[in-house]
């Protein structure tokens, strides 16, 4: 069986549900329980995408003001990214513009230059009323960016988390070559 090892990065603005979408993914649990990450936190997880083994790490990073800055350096050897953003909050869609040009500050501009895929969170709020970010408008916007790909999730329900990882590892291997 052949082994591939990939970095993968997650960002976007806080309170978003990155660390808990990972954590859901990595552990099959849900918690509403995570306190806010700071700076950058590191998870592995061991999948198998078409008889080939794959590593992936995966780096959560913090979406506060003040820890985005750290960024650019943690990107450095990432093979692909997810961008996530709360389909209850607009600002959180909006902002991937200023995510998208702290990544074009990394050291070596080849490393911002990878695979991202666009990833609304919290999809069970619709049920609650609570969506003001259209599905087609999303998927649009980041096509217009460049963006890889679309998925709405959510952490709690489960919906469409092992789908993300699959389609950023799938991805990322097509480039790398080994699919």
């Amino acid at each position: 069986m052949s082994f591939a090892r990939y970095k993968m990065c997650i960002f976007g603005d806080g309170g978003v549900g990155k660390t808990t979408l990972v954590n859901r993914y990595v552990t099959g649990q849900y918690s509403e329980n995570y306190s806010m990450t700071i700076g950058v936190d590191f998870y592995t997880k061991n999948v198998e995408i078409e008889g080939i083994s794959v590593n992936l790490q995966i780096w959560d990073f913090a979406g506060e003001h003040q820890f985005k800055s750290l960024l650019p350096n943690y990107v450095i050897g990432a093979s692909g990214g997810i961008f996530m953003y709360d389909i209850s909050r607009f600002t959180t869609l909006k902002n991937l513009d200023e995510w998208l040009n702290i990544l074009k500050t990394a050291p070596d501009e080849e490393d911002y230059n990878f695979p991202i895929i666009l990833v609304g969170g919290k999809s069970d709020l619709e049920l609650e009323g609570k969506r003001v970010i259209d599905a087609e408008y999303a998927a649009e916007y980041g096509k217009e960016r460049g963006l890889n790909n679309f998925i709405e999730c959510s952490s709690k329900t489960g919906e469409n988390v092992e789908k993300i990882f699959y389609t950023i590892a799938d991805i990322m291997m097509k480039i790398s070559g080994i699919l």
